[in-house]
């Protein structure tokens, strides 16, 4: 019973789907069809599941379909919550974005003394890249409070706060840390009660191993000698902030529709998320919250190991394509443009 009525809530959920663009949109998602891992593509117009469909596999082994309801690791498609969460608290008058990291996390070395909540949101903190302070013969999965304890024996910076752009995934871990004392819950239980709950996300969380498992889960793989090898889990797949959210591309249109009103955060916490704050690595992309910014479009990809997504917003269109997929290549960014161009 429970699998049709999964078969269902897809089949209801794509009902307004246009036939005559399947094929055009086939054709670009080729890669991912057969048995082979796979990807969920959304395409959202005017608020309306245009496209809802799911290519491949979600699980190469036992042979389980990728479909609208699989859940993916958004990776640092994540760090647009992260980015929620800390705005949330903002508007409840539990922290300032101008409130220095460690005001919140004190353990920070004291060259860190400058850096600013809102300036670890735009990576402008300069702090150093956990991934290449954390021990080789790490055997346990770190969890954000591992990338605490190994910043705090850092006292050095890549730059100057503010002075500079190091996109920083230890920063994002930093921040979900601030969630937590700042709200006084755990940074996965927030995301549930002020956002998941509220939006009907029903099948979207914060993944630990001692929590809920992660429903109609996607296992994540890389291509390996010409066949296709599991690879879900790393080292730092534990960490939370940066990138340890799981969801689909059902309870990501709740998500977009949000990001529309006032249901989560402000006029002026959207607007704060979704201006380019400061220049990035490409001349053509500024970063806000969360958030790149490129022209028309928000956007953010994800990648670790045994995942690549993406989701680009045309806010003025009010278009929307998210392309998530259990397996390390291709890159999704090229290929979710081509999707958005056939509706643009």
């Amino acid at each position: 019973m429970r699998n049709l009525a999964v078969v269902l809530s897809c089949l209801a959920f794509a009902a307004t789907a246009f036939a005559k663009d399947d094929a055009r949109v086939d054709a670009l998602m080729q890669r991912y069809e057969g048995d082979v891992p796979g990807a969920s593509l959304l395409v959202l117009k005017d608020g309306k599941p245009v496209v809802a469909k799911g290519y491949g596999l979600s699980d190469v082994e036992k042979h389980v379909p990728a479909a609208p309801s699989t859940d993916y690791r958004l990776a640092s498609v994540s760090k647009q919550f992260t980015a929620t969460a800390i705005l949330l608290l903002a508007q409840d008058g539990k922290l300032s974005l101008g409130d220095t990291a460690r005001k919140w996390l004190p353990e920070l070395p004291p060259v860190a003394a400058p850096i600013t909540i809102r300036q670890l949101l735009s990576h402008q903190g300069g702090l150093i890249d956990y991934e290449d302070i954390m021990p080789a013969d790490t055997s346990v999965p770190l969890h954000d409070k591992d990338v605490l304890a190994l910043l705090a024996k850092t006292d050095r910076l890549y730059f100057p706060a503010g002075s500079s752009y190091r996109y920083s995934n230890g920063g994002y871990a930093m921040l979900a840390l601030i969630v937590e004392r700042a709200a006084g819950m755990s940074f996965q239980a927030f995301l549930k009660q002020r956002i998941f709950e509220p939006l009907g996300m029903q099948h979207t969380l914060a993944f630990v191993n001692e929590g809920p498992a992660v429903p109609n889960r996607a296992f994540g793989y890389s291509e390996e000698g010409g066949h296709w090898a599991r690879t879900d889990q790393s080292m730092t797949s534990s960490v939370l902030g940066d990138g340890g959210i799981y969801s689909n591309i059902e309870d990501l249109a709740r998500w977009d529709a949000a990001l529309y009103d006032n249901r989560l955060l402000s006029d002026a916490s959207r607007k704060a998320a979704f201006t380019g704050w400061t220049a990035t690595d490409d001349p053509t992309i500024r970063y806000g919250y969360g958030w790149r910014i490129t022209g028309d479009t928000l956007w953010h990809s994800g990648e670790t190991i045994g995942f690549r997504n993406v989701i680009v917003r045309y806010p003025k269109q009010h278009l929307t394509v998210v392309l998530l997929t259990n397996r390390n290549a291709p890159e999704p960014y090229k290929t979710a443009l081509k999707v958005a161009a056939l509706y643009l």
